[in-house]
């Protein structure tokens, strides 16, 4: 019961980043210690923060998959397995996602 309450948090706090991401008005950030660029130095505001907002809301949805299927595995290493896959796999994925986007997206 811990276990679905604690992964549903995590959850709903990517969900909840990333619909701010995609809604933000100006540039948002990647890394929490990241600043954020100007919206000068981009493209397309838009297209970047919906872009890095979409992909917070995807791994708020890798997290919720991965509890339920922790879940119905039950206490085992393979629960452990699934569960590191899905908390650490994604971020592996969004960071080469923020740099591709940096590339498109950046003037100059």
């Amino acid at each position: 019961m811990v276990y679905c309450i604690i992964m549903g948090l995590c959850a709903l706090m990517m969900y909840g980043i990333g619909i701010s991401q995609v809604r933000s008005e100006k540039p948002v950030g990647f890394y929490s210690g990241e600043k954020p660029p100007e919206a000068e130095q981009l493209k397309d505001v838009k297209t970047w923060n919906r872009k890095h907002g979409i992909m917070w809301i995807l791994y708020g949805v890798v997290i919720t998959i991965g509890g339920i299927v922790g879940v119905i595995v039950g206490d085992s290493l393979l629960f452990a397995l699934i569960e590191c896959l899905s908390l650490l796999v994604p971020v592996i994925f969004m960071i080469f996602y923020h740099k591709k986007l940096v590339k498109q997206l950046f003037l100059g």
